[in-house]
């Protein structure tokens, strides 16, 4: 009896130890929370640090971590590292930024994971929350007037571009497949606002390094 404890312990040390080696391979992930302040992230900064903070929760550790965010001088693509990047389950996202930007890019419901490795909420759930922030065109630069005053607006005013996350909308369009630039928010940049077209707020996370 005290052999086969030893063994059923080892086997759970050993499968605890293989289960944290994959998750701190995670090299992107969308963001389980928001601000709660609508797309008011505090700009890059704020929106970099709740990458951080949310990684690290999750027991990810000794990564710098860049919010996919362009704005009124940066191109989201400019700012997320070189790649490869790695979903929390290590599904392979992208090699590099181009393949992240092509048509074979691994972003699906099913691989843009949260940073505990959950599936978050796409078309047909409830509450939907698959819109998310970028305010980026298809290829990953900028789009003039559709950052919410660079992350720091949280009211009626403004506007920020979305995509799908899980590369569905109203039509079969490129637009409504397109994880990074889908439509801008409707009625400004508060939590309300976008919420009323299929968002919470939430946004990608790469790791650059």
């Amino acid at each position: 009896m005290r052999r086969l404890l030893l063994a059923t312990a080892a086997a759970l040390i050993a499968a605890t130890g293989a289960a944290y080696s994959q998750d701190a391979k995670m090299s992107f992930f969308v963001t389980s929370v928001g601000s709660g302040k609508g797309a008011d992230l505090g700009g890059l900064k704020g929106a970099d640090a709740h990458c951080a903070s949310l990684a690290e929760a999750a027991g990810v550790t000794g990564k710098s971590w860049a919010a996919y965010l362009s704005t009124s001088d940066t191109d989201a693509r400019d700012r997320i590292g070189k790649g490869p990047w790695v979903n929390a389950k290590g599904v392979k996202i992208a090699d590099d930024v181009a393949s992240l930007h092509g048509d074979a890019n691994g972003i699906t419901k099913q691989t843009a994971l949260n940073e505990k490795g959950e599936v978050v909420n796409g078309r047909g759930d409830k509450p939907n929350r698959h819109d998310m922030l970028t305010g980026s065109k298809p290829d990953g630069t900028k789009i003039a007037d559709q950052t919410c005053g660079d992350w720091t607006m949280s009211g009626a005013e403004g506007a920020a571009m979305m995509g799908h996350h899980d590369r569905t909308g109203l039509d079969d369009s490129a637009a409504a497949k397109s994880w990074n630039s889908s439509h801008a928010s409707r009625g400004g940049c508060s939590q309300e606002a976008l919420k009323g077209t299929g968002g919470d707020g939430l946004f990608y996370c790469f790791a650059t390094n």
